[in-house]
């Protein structure tokens, strides 16, 4: 039961720590989708 604890606690920092590297790409595309959305006639 520890383990599973020490697991998810690590996992939960490794996605803490790369959120800022997977959202940011993931933000770039949705303005740029959005931009392209409203920018078309």
């Amino acid at each position: 039961m520890q383990l599973l604890q020490n697991g998810y606690r690590g996992l939960g920092m490794l996605v803490e720590v790369n959120l800022d590297r997977f959202l940011f790409p993931l933000a770039l595309c949705a303005a740029i989708c959005l931009g392209a959305y409203f920018g078309s006639p």
